[in-house]
């Protein structure tokens, strides 16, 4: 059940104009002002084209998203992949230092057993991180950018600018809709 905030969820959101914001939600935009002109909203990048509908922005948004845990994930991985490298060379090291102070037996059985040895059966991290990139990781980032080109000219986070619309004070400082354009010289 959704908590009671005084603001629209980002399921409320259908049109990023202010006016359609100040109708569903009049208390989310008091205060703010008017659109200062036509700069004055998302660049061509961040528009939706004409013709998509909210759903498919919605479900792109969820896309994303998917794919931001997918990288994360995958970041995740090389951090073990690191971990995993360094924790065998300190390993080694640790063979080292038992054979001299007259443990070699103890060495010896850690070096056989341990050093070197496969995280995942027949794998090293290195293998585990390449079969994901190449199975898993890959796939989903050429399937999310397929979806986009299709169905919004590959135009990337269009549910973020719809909600950057939505959650701005138009015509405040630090509320821009993009950075300046440079001066031209």
């Amino acid at each position: 059940m959704p908590v009671a905030t005084g603001r629209p969820t980002l399921a409320d959101v259908i049109d990023p104009s202010p006016d359609a914001v100040a109708e569903a939600a009049p208390e989310a935009v008091a205060g703010r002002a008017p659109h200062d002109g036509p700069a004055d909203g998302p660049d061509e990048a961040h528009r939706v084209p004409e013709g998509v509908s909210d759903a498919t922005v919605d479900a792109l948004g969820s896309l994303s998203e998917a794919l931001e845990h997918v990288e994360r994930a995958r970041g995740h991985l090389y951090s073990f992949h690191q971990a995993s490298g360094t924790a065998d060379l300190t390993l080694g090291e640790a063979v080292t230092r038992l054979r001299d102070a007259g443990h070699g037996d103890l060495a010896d059985r850690l070096e056989a057993e341990l050093v070197g040895r496969n995280v995942i059966a027949g794998r090293w991290t290195f293998q585990v991180v390449e079969e994901y990139d190449d199975s898993y990781w890959s796939v989903f980032r050429r399937l999310e950018r397929t979806a986009r080109e299709d169905l919004v000219r590959g135009r990337r986070h269009l549910y973020e600018a719809r909600m950057k619309e939505r959650e701005r004070t138009h015509g405040r400082p630090g509320h821009e809709a993009r950075p300046e354009e440079p001066a031209a010289g």
